[in-house]
Formats: C-alpha cells, sequence, structure tokens
C-alpha cells in the first residue's frame, strides 16, 4: 500500500516516466492549505501563489523547473507595521525514479508533489528582516511613536542621574545664596556697605 496523498502542488506524470526526451508544461494558481515562512515574515493559509511548470523526462527521472510568484506577509521589524513583500522564485529540480541518496526528491505513484519543493524555495528567498523601505527609521526607544510619521519628533534631553539632585537648587536665588568661600553674594555685599 502507498502513502501518496495528492496536495495542491502535485502533478502527475504517468505520460512522462520512462519516455526521455519528452516535456510538458503546466501552470498552476494555488491557494496556499498552509502557510509557510519564517518567524516574521510568510506566504499566508489562504494567499495564491502562481507556479510555472516546466516537466522533462530523463532517463533517471523527471526534472521539474519553473517559477512561483506571489505574495508573502508580515511586519517590519523596525517600525512593526504590516509589509507585504511580492515572492518570484526560480526552481529546478530532479525527482528521480527511484530512492537514492544523490537525489532528494522522488516521483510517487506516477506524480511529483511539488510541495517541498516550493517550500524550500520560497522561504529561503524571503529576507531575513523585512523592512517597509530601506530607510525606515523604526520607533522612538522612548515612548514608541513610528519616526517616519513624526519626522520632527524629539524628547528633551534625559538628565543625567548623577546630576538630578542639583535640578532642586534651580529655584534658589542670588539673594539667598553663597559665594564657595562662604562669603554672602556680591548684592548682600553691597547692603552691608
Amino acid at each position: 500500500m502507498s502513502n501518496f496523498t495528492p496536495t495542491p502542488f502535485t502533478l502527475p506524470v504517468y505520460d512522462l516516466m520512462h519516455r526521455a526526451g519528452e516535456m510538458r508544461e503546466r501552470s498552476l494558481d494555488i491557494v496556499v492549505p498552509e502557510g509557510f515562512g519564517n518567524a516574521v515574515i510568510g506566504v499566508q493559509t489562504g494567499s495564491e501563489l502562481h507556479l510555472e511548470a516546466r516537466l522533462e523526462s530523463l532517463h533517471d527521472g523527471i526534472l521539474v523547473t519553473g517559477q512561483v510568484d506571489g505574495d508573502a506577509e508580515g511586519e517590519c521589524v523596525r517600525c512593526l507595521i504590516d509589509v507585504s513583500i511580492p515572492v518570484e522564485v526560480e526552481f529546478a529540480e530532479l525527482f528521480a525514479y527511484s530512492f537514492d541518496e544523490a537525489f532528494d526528491y522522488t516521483v510517487s505513484d506516477d506524480h511529483v508533489d511539488l510541495e517541498p519543493l516550493v517550500r524550500d524555495a520560497v522561504v529561503l528567498s524571503l529576507p531575513f528582516q523585512p523592512v517597509c523601505q530601506e530607510d525606515c527609521l523604526g520607533l522612538c526607544p522612548q515612548c514608541g511613536v513610528r519616526l517616519l510619521d513624526n519626522p520632527g519628533h524629539a524628547h528633551e534631553e534625559p538628565i543625567d542621574p548623577r546630576w538630578a539632585a542639583l535640578a532642586g537648587l534651580e529655584g534658589l536665588t542670588e539673594a539667598n545664596t553663597h559665594d564657595v568661600d562662604g562669603s554672602a553674594s556680591s548684592s548682600a555685599t553691597e547692603e552691608k556697605r
């Protein structure tokens, strides 16, 4: 009994098997049954991928070459807004007729399943750290506002905690301050004269 389960990525190749030199081209529009990607961006469940595939029969198996087009959804790693990045990936892989360590994929029950091939090609093409635009400034580290939306955004300079105690002296006037040597200020000295 075979463990073959058809998926939307499965193509029949019974008419190509063991007929070296034969070739077929297929075009598929696939609704992704299970999303794939990395932690920040990926092709979401239910989104559409367009697949153009060329299947060529060879002596050892079926050579599948093609291109995948679609959109990956995620968020900008700098400012955390949603981003959509077009995905255009080319691939080429040999599906062997029999299991061999030299080949990663095999023909199963006269079918080739392109899902692992497409998944690997798309995930490897996704950016590791997607951004909404190349010059994204990110978020303000103090209040979290998006800096591209507020280009003039600024905060008061933070007070060095070592000098914070001196902030209380700001309200004192010259009349009640003394010089470093302990004598009264110049205005108090003039009153005494």
